[in-house]
């Protein structure tokens, strides 16, 4: 029998054990920079992530706060970029559904066609909870929803003035106009989009819940594409006459 003490059994590291990840300490990092001096010299974006300390005493040294303002802008910078890559992810799929349905507004064979494409496409592509389509006319026809012009200049003359989609919080009896009673109480923004074309008067607007989503300053470039070709359609299957 030996009587030499037995060595104690290998514990396994963390490193080794199945499904755990290695993990790295501070001295075998400091170990492979003394080993790769250069290491730094083609990653200076390393350089700018790093917090190293120069000081004297209390005092912070001009370089150090260099390196602290030049971080402070990097990660300004990163945040602008990932919001203009938001933005233009956002655009990008506005445009596919914008065009999309302006695709089947041309396809369209009847005026029942078109108040159908734009109203699923607003409701189920976009994703807008609220729209309305409305014409002006004093001989409306069955299919639509048809105002007389002078009720609609009376009650909404505002936002169709300037002749530009419009966005923001409306007045009452605007969003009772547009939405109807019921769901004008729901609306808590709105874009409003004009249709005048060659004899042609009415409206498409979206609401919101929100009372942000639809703000003033907010961009309507896609609602007013949408509101032209609608311009142009719909007279195929309408005899309007100009209202004087």
């Amino acid at each position: 029998m030996n009587d030499q003490p037995q060595a104690p059994a290998e514990q396994p590291s963390d490193s080794n054990v199945e499904g755990s990840t290695p993990t790295l300490g501070a001295e075998a990092v400091a170990a492979y920079l003394r080993d790769h001096p250069t290491f730094f010299s083609a990653r200076d974006e390393l350089l700018a992530e790093l917090h190293i300390p120069h000081q004297r005493g209390d005092s912070v040294s001009l370089v150090e706060r260099q390196l602290t303002l030049l971080r402070e802008r990097n990660i300004e910078m990163r945040h602008r970029l990932s919001h203009l890559m938001d933005v233009a992810r956002d655009n990008d799929r506005l445009f596919e559904k914008t065009r999309r349905l302006i695709l089947d507004l041309l396809d369209a064979d009847s005026l029942e066609a078109v108040v159908m494409a734009v109203e699923d496409s607003l409701r189920q592509e976009f994703q807008v909870p609220f729209v309305s389509l409305i014409l002006f006319s004093e001989n409306a026809t069955p299919i639509g929803r048809w105002v007389n012009t002078a009720e609609a200049q009376q009650t909404i003359g505002g936002l169709l003035g300037g002749g530009k989609t419009v966005s923001g919080n409306l007045r009452e009896h605007e969003l009772a106009f547009l939405f109807g009673e019921e769901q004008r109480k729901e609306v808590a923004s709105s874009a409003v989009a004009p249709l005048d074309y060659q004899g042609l008067h009415g409206v498409l607007a979206i609401g919101s819940r929100d009372p942000q989503h639809y703000k003033s300053t907010v961009g309507t470039l896609f609602l007013g594409y949408i509101a032209e070709v609608l311009g142009r359609v719909i007279p195929r299957f309408t005899t309007l006459r100009p209202v004087r």
